[in-house]
């Protein structure tokens, strides 16, 4: 599978880390400071997931290259991957 980084080209996907599910809205945090919110709400957006089948927005990072963190659709049945956002 080849992904294409937005800022270095196609490259192969062993260059880069799957980085999660990037269409999963994340918890608030809670009005006094970092750690203090809704403690299930944040284990559960940790730790439960999906495991769709098709097209998925996913995050990636380009670790042996730019560094940089991008996402793209990639379609989890097949792994045809569309165009990084």
């Amino acid at each position: 599978m080849r992904l294409a980084c937005p800022h270095c080209g196609p490259r192969d996907y062993s260059e880069f880390r799957y980085g999660g599910d990037a269409s999963k809205q994340r918890p608030p945090h809670g009005t006094t400071g970092h750690g203090t919110g809704d403690l299930q709400t944040w284990h559960d957006f940790v730790f439960l997931f999906d495991n769709p089948k098709g097209p998925h927005l996913e995050y990636w990072q380009h670790v042996l290259g730019c560094r940089r963190w991008f996402t793209l659709t990639r379609n989890t049945a097949t792994n045809e991957v569309g165009e990084p956002k």
